[in-house]
C-alpha cells in the first residue's frame, strides 16, 4: 500500500483573503516578523498498490480530475510505502 501526502496551495497570482486575514491577525498578536501567509490544503490518500509508478499516475489523475482546481491551485505530493 502506498500513502500519498498531497499539498495544495493557491497559485502565487491568486489573491488569498484567508491568508491575508491570518497575516493581519498575527501582526495584531505582535508577530511582526511574519511577512506573508498563504493558506492551502493537505490530504492523505492511501492507494492499494505497491507499484510507485502506478500510484503516481493514479494520484496525478485524481488531483487533475477532482482534488485540485488547477485553474487557481498548484499541488505537489510525496509517496511513501505503508
Amino acid at each position: 500500500m502506498i500513502l500519498a501526502k498531497i499539498h495544495v496551495t493557491l497559485k502565487p497570482s491568486v489573491l488569498d483573503p484567508q491568508g491575508s486575514a491570518v497575516t493581519k491577525s498575527l501582526h495584531a498578536l505582535g508577530y511582526d516578523e511574519v511577512e506573508d501567509v498563504r493558506i492551502g490544503k493537505f490530504m492523505e490518500v492511501k492507494v492499494n498498490t505497491n507499484d510507485r509508478k502506478t500510484a503516481e499516475e493514479r494520484i496525478t489523475e485524481m488531483c487533475e480530475k477532482l482534488l485540485v482546481n488547477t485553474v487557481i491551485e498548484s499541488y505537489t505530493f510525496e509517496l511513501t510505502e505503508v
